[in-house]
């Protein structure tokens, strides 16, 4: 892996938690009125971004399909977790193209690891 890829996915992983989590809650927020399932559903989808962040693919995969199991179970389909991935990418992007604009490598790093996370949520992976 390019070490700026690595770079990028380290300070992901040191910043991005709250992000990620404000963002899943909002998504599911907007199909979910029960403010206990919400709260679930952000917990484990959070975990399955930290696992993937930190490189635990085992962790990432067994998350991913607990968490599919989960939305099952009160109508979700996997469109949704493209869904609520999707807003939080463009949440990552928008927060790394703002802050780290003046820092051309740091930033190269940022979006070489963001194009990795992409690959690995794409709902086929979920299936």
């Amino acid at each position: 892996m390019n070490p700026q890829t690595n770079e990028g996915l380290s300070g992901l992983l040191e910043w991005s938690g709250p992000v990620i989590h404000d963002r899943l809650r909002i998504v599911y927020q907007t199909r979910i009125r029960d403010p206990l399932t919400v709260a679930r559903l952000c917990r484990l989808h959070a975990s399955v971004w930290r696992a993937l962040l930190s490189g635990n693919m085992d962790s990432f995969e067994s998350r991913r399909a607990e968490l599919v199991l989960q939305l099952v179970h009160v109508g979700l389909t996997l469109d949704h977790v493209a869904d609520a991935d999707s807003e939080t990418m463009t949440e990552l992007l928008e927060i790394i193209i703002a802050r780290f604009r003046r820092s051309p490598r740091t930033s190269q790093g940022y979006h070489l690891a963001l194009l990795q996370l992409a690959s690995f949520l794409r709902p086929a992976h979920a299936a």
